[in-house]
């Protein structure tokens, strides 16, 4: 059975982009007869909040955006908040200990974001393995709470995304050694999502393109932990009418304001215009998408949002 899931961050009222994540991940679960996961990914407790969460999954209920496991439901692979699911990430990281294939990394944001470090295409860091040889002498010496990294192989780990294709990347040249907990504790985003999709059989991960290329970095943990990896289907991301990535923090095309302009199903109709799978804008049920919704139909170009469009 396929089992996706949506797993949204509570950093702030949830928008449109959040939005269509939602609706693709529910429409491709549902079209295949499969169940959906809500996971709530507050990894990062100093952003995200109780509150946040709490009005998202309300938000999710009335745009009939339903779930089968999570919070309000429950379910055999709870809990769903991540901060409540840190000794899984603890175990995974002993494991990866044992392998050797772990150190510590002292090195600070602004070493790391330097105009003489490599970088990206997309503007990050390539982590050029500042710390990887120290000697435990050099490690005594230095006076900040590390970081911890992953040892990456001088390899290209691709694979086919279901909607954008082929994809790979070398990891030790086009990412570098990646973190696995912050200095401050807290666990990387990459290490819980691999954890997490695995304890929780999500087989179908359905999320932005700003994500792709964090998939090979995945499917190699995946591989070291010995867990089976899901199918991976990427989508563009929407813009804000100026081309702007929309953001919680800007306020962006939130709920909080949509909601008193339009119905549920006008918002969901309209987005899945934007996206493709609704032949006009007129209003529809999640459950009335799915007689048009197909992969096929979605861009693979990031969609803007024209300007008014979500106005009454």
């Amino acid at each position: 059975m396929t089992v996706g899931r949506f797993a949204p961050s509570p950093s702030g009222r949830i928008h449109l982009g959040n939005l269509l994540c939602c609706l693709l991940a529910w429409l491709s679960a549902r079209q295949k007869g499969g169940k959906v996961v809500l996971r709530i990914e507050d990894l990062d407790t100093a952003r995200c909040k109780r509150p946040y969460a709490e009005q998202m999954i309300e938000d999710l209920c009335w745009l009939g955006l339903t779930w089968d496991e999570g919070p309000g439901v429950g379910g055999p692979d709870g809990p769903y908040y991540q901060s409540e699911r840190t000794a899984l990430y603890e175990q995974a990281l002993e494991k990866l200990e044992r392998m050797g294939l772990v150190y510590p990394c002292y090195c600070t944001r602004a070493e790391l974001h330097a105009a003489s470090a490599p970088h990206r295409s997309d503007g990050q860091a390539v982590y050029p393995g500042t710390c990887r040889h120290l000697t435990a002498a050099e490690r005594e010496k230095k006076t900040r709470a590390p970081a911890t990294r992953l040892m990456v192989p001088d390899e290209t780990w691709s694979f086919t995304d279901g909607h954008m294709g082929h994809y790979g990347e070398n990891l030790l040249h086009e990412c570098g050694d990646f973190l696995l907990r912050r200095s401050d504790g807290m666990f990387a985003y990459q290490l819980a999502v691999v954890v997490d999709d695995a304890a929780m059989g999500v087989t179908e991960v359905v999320r932005g393109s700003d994500l792709l290329s964090s998939t090979p970095r995945q499917l190699y943990l995946y591989d070291l932990l010995g867990l089976k990896a899901p199918e991976f289907i990427h989508f563009p991301l929407l813009l804000a009418p100026d081309g702007r990535r929309l953001s919680k923090r800007d306020a962006d095309a939130g709920l909080d304001d949509l909601r008193f302009k339009l119905t549920a199903e006008e918002i969901l109709g309209r987005l899945a215009y934007l996206g493709g799978f609704n032949p006009t804008a007129q209003p529809k049920t999640a459950e009335e998408l799915l007689k048009d919704f197909h992969w096929e139909k979605v861009p693979k170009e990031d969609i803007r949002i024209p300007e008014g469009f979500f106005e009454r």
